[in-house]
């Protein structure tokens, strides 16, 4: 594992040959211990510091083989939208996850309205760290919305929960309760014993039926009826 801390030179960040990540937070025990986390989940990899936007847009222009950003939302110098908005930006086709203590629903839609691939609550786990990565760096989007927040949210319009599931097969209920559990489609496909191209075909499927263009709006529609799993 290796961690490190790179000061603001202008020279080209020389990493090793596997994965580089990058951990941008103004605290810096809040910010190693991610660094420690995303070692410990991606063995062999470089992760990489930085303790303000500055530093952090320095250092994406100046290392060619980054991975993926996880970037404080309310990072002191200029977080919030604005800072989101900028790191997405300058990593171009590189994933960038969000980390932050906020639950806010418009917190989360804005910071992937902006371009984020996932929004992570400083209190989750370490699994929820390694799923987040895992979908991000499949293209795919990371957001475990609060189920009270958003509950709260969408609750003036209930739509019955059978109503919803019978519009799916049975096999679209199976990928549907999985998407919902933050699973992946390679993951859904191993869960299930199928191809992964079937799991995407299944997806496409449920998506049209539930009026839905991603994810996102798959768990929004989810709570509306009341189909989001119980909380473990």
């Amino acid at each position: 594992m290796e961690i490190r801390v790179r000061p603001a030179e202008r020279e080209p960040v020389r990493v090793g040959q596997g994965q580089t990540f990058l951990v941008v937070d103004d605290h810096p025990l809040v910010r190693h211990g991610f660094a420690l986390s995303v070692s410990e989940i991606r063995p062999g990899a470089t992760v990489i510091e930085a303790g303000s936007l500055a530093e952090a847009l320095d250092l994406v222009a100046r290392t060619a083989e980054l991975t993926l950003v996880l970037f404080d939302l309310n990072l002191g110098d200029r977080g919030g939208p604005d800072g989101v908005r900028l790191m997405v930006e300058a990593l171009g086709e590189r994933p960038l996850l969000v980390i932050s203590e906020s639950d806010e629903v418009a917190d989360i839609v804005d910071s992937v309205r902006l371009g984020a691939r996932g929004y992570i609550l400083k209190t989750s786990s370490t699994q929820v760290l390694e799923h987040a990565i895992s979908l991000a760096l499949t293209g795919e989007t990371f957001l475990p919305l609060p189920r009270t927040v958003l509950s709260g949210t969408v609750a003036a319009e209930p739509v019955r929960a059978g109503g919803l599931l019978d519009r799916l097969t049975d096999r679209q209920r199976d990928v549907f309760q999985l998407l919902l559990a933050g699973q992946s489609n390679k993951e859904i496909a191993r869960e299930l014993g199928v191809l992964e191209g079937t799991v995407k075909v299944h997806v496409r499927a449920i998506m049209q039926k539930l009026g839905v263009r991603n994810r996102t709006q798959v768990a929004v529609v989810a709570a509306r009826s009341g189909c989001l799993p119980e909380a473990g």
